[in-house]
């Protein structure tokens, strides 16, 4: 197991995060809403989280290694105050440069993380996979090994609902974007993810690509922005994220993120969505699936105030 050194989150890392992102939900930024919510305080957005937990993946290997994919969970809210460290366990080695490992965001006590985790602490969970000592090449590979059309698809379970609220069974919603310099480098002083493939364009480009790549939770983080503040909207809570990078975005380079409903689930109140991130080409970048928590929108309890 390597965990990192706790750090103890505030609410202006989550402010940072929401600019940095644009996902200025207030279930993240708005302590007077979030107490009014279930969760009772402001919490940490999931890509805040996950940035955390590439961080340690850089420190945790001699070699320069690329995030390439990642499930997340989040069983229990991350709140202002609470230390975290991000923990990572070597799962399996699926291929020559590959690695596999199960991570978690784990409150601490008394600086120390415990082991074996409990489920009171464990407020982040998942798998990663991870390309050690990256090139262009060896991404091309793992998309090839890994169909588009297993990412892409909609895979909603048979049943569901076909309206929720003001949601319905296939609306989507988008939103575009570029990247800097300037923000890669908020993006480091916050997480202190710097790594090599994001912050040093020489390097990444001796591996083959065109220059600095966008890192993987900000390009996550427009999915955070659209489902955080658009569909379904302000209030929307994060439970699950599954991503996998499909081509490299560079600085400068005109995004677009989309996300599409799949699934309503009114007795639960949960909302399954198909989420992609595509290139100034056309091409994909980033594909995967979410799954959402609306119990707290703020056109829902609008409607019921009315």
């Amino acid at each position: 197991m390597k965990a990192s050194r706790p750090r103890v989150l505030t609410q202006e890392d989550f402010d940072r995060f929401a600019s940095l992102s644009r996902d200025d939900n207030p279930i993240h930024c708005d302590p007077a809403f979030a107490r009014t919510t279930h969760f009772g305080a402001t919490v940490a957005h999931g890509m805040l989280l996950f940035s955390l937990l590439c961080a340690q993946m850089r420190r945790s290997n001699p070699l320069p290694v690329l995030p390439i994919g990642q499930t997340l969970m989040f069983p229990r809210p991350t709140f202002v105050g609470d230390g975290v460290a991000a923990v990572l366990v070597l799962n399996d080695t699926p291929g020559r440069g590959r690695i596999a490992l199960d991570t978690s965001i784990r409150c601490v006590q008394r600086g120390r993380v415990r082991t074996p985790a409990t489920d009171e602490q464990v407020t982040a969970q998942g798998d990663a996979i991870l390309l050690v000592d990256a090139s262009a090449g060896s991404l091309a590979q793992a998309r090839l090994q890994e169909p588009d059309e297993a990412i892409l698809a909609a895979r909603a379970a048979p049943g569901g609902d076909r309206t929720l609220y003001h949601l319905s069974v296939g609306q989507e919603a988008s939103a575009i974007r570029t990247f800097s310099a300037g923000d890669i480098d908020e993006y480091v002083s916050l997480t202190d993810d710097g790594n090599p493939f994001y912050t040093d364009p020489v390097f990444a480009r001796s591996r083959g690509f065109d220059g600095a790549m966008v890192p993987l939770p900000l390009l996550a983080g427009m999915f955070s922005d659209l489902l955080g503040t658009r569909l379904p909207g302000r209030g929307t809570g994060w439970m699950k994220q599954s991503l996998r990078l499909r081509s490299p975005a560079r600085l400068g380079e005109l995004l677009t993120a989309s996300v599409r409903i799949v699934r309503l689930r009114g007795g639960k109140d949960l909302v399954n969505l198909a989420t992609v991130v595509t290139g100034d080409d056309g091409r994909t970048v980033l594909a995967g699936e979410a799954l959402v928590l609306v119990r707290n929108l703020e056109d829902k309890r609008a409607l019921a105030a009315a």
